[in-house]
């Protein structure tokens, strides 16, 4: 034997450090505290969450997770948490009561801990809706058929042009997607308007690629900020489409009439 003893207890057969052995060390430690008043600001509208200056996580659930939950719990330097279970007890949607369940390892063993939580949710608009609540953008993306008179009925033009849109838009990234704000179907077409140009320009050049489209861009003066001039940019794409009238059918052996070859499928005709 060493002879060495824990200096509270007087145990012989548990690793020490300070002449103290773990389970005395943890009855006068805490491994976890709950920090000093946590807030939560939720967007009401899509779910973000402020995080400093930022906002992060738009659309997710305006439910606590464990992802905001862990960054309000303080562990011991020596302790490291495996897991916590979340058990909410309180009714008041604006200050959230849970009581957790820790799975924590401490000197080479595990515990259980429990751990409380009163935490506040504040609900504030974020800048993204905010914006898309007063109808701002920088930038209109024209989703356009071919330039000069159009054969087809505004109607199918549109259901055309909005299948193309949503097949290349799948592609697109998500702060190009986050950044559309809303969309206005016109006689000729579709207009998009977006809260970033950058954005923009990139969702442009995709469609412009993924289409075969012709692009077009032009800015227009709409204000001044910080003594700046500010433009508000149009992105004109002409989406090339087959609008040529297909031949007459022509008559099968049977007698039942089909389609000639080669004539062309301009989609589906519902309603966009």
């Amino acid at each position: 034997m060493s002879g060495e003893f824990c200096v509270v207890c007087g145990r012989t057969d548990l690793p020490l450090v300070d002449a103290v052995c773990a389970d005395c060390f943890v009855q006068s430690h805490a491994l976890l505290t709950a920090v000093e008043s946590p807030t939560v600001v939720i967007c009401p509208t899509c779910g973000a969450r402020r995080v400093g200056a930022h906002w992060e996580r738009s659309g997710a659930s305006e439910l606590m997770g464990a992802e905001d939950l862990a960054p309000m719990v303080a562990v011991h330097p020596e302790a490291g948490v495996r897991r916590i279970e979340w058990t909410e007890t309180g009714l008041n949607p604006m200050l959230r009561e849970l009581e957790g369940v820790a799975q924590v390892r401490f000197r080479g063993t595990e515990r259980t801990l429990p751990v409380h939580l009163t935490v506040k949710i504040e609900h504030r608009t974020c800048e993204e809706c905010s914006r898309r609540t007063g109808r701002y953008y920088t930038a209109i993306i024209q989703l356009r058929g071919p330039e000069g008179r159009n054969r087809l009925p505004p109607r199918e033009l549109r259901t055309i042009l909005w299948e193309m849109f949503e097949r290349v838009f799948k592609e697109a990234r998500a702060d190009w997607k986050k950044a559309l704000s809303w969309k206005e179907e016109l006689p000729e077409g579709w207009d998009f308007y977006v809260t970033d140009t950058l954005a923009a320009r990139a969702l442009a050049r995709l469609l412009k690629s993924r289409l075969g489209a012709e692009f077009k861009e032009s800015a227009t003066l709409w204000g001044r900020k910080k003594g700046k001039d500010v433009y508000r940019v149009t992105l004109c794409l002409r989406v090339p489409l087959a609008t040529t009238k297909p031949p007459a059918d022509v008559e099968s052996p049977g007698g039942a009439a089909r389609p000639a070859r080669g004539s062309p499928r301009l989609g589906s005709s519902r309603s966009a």
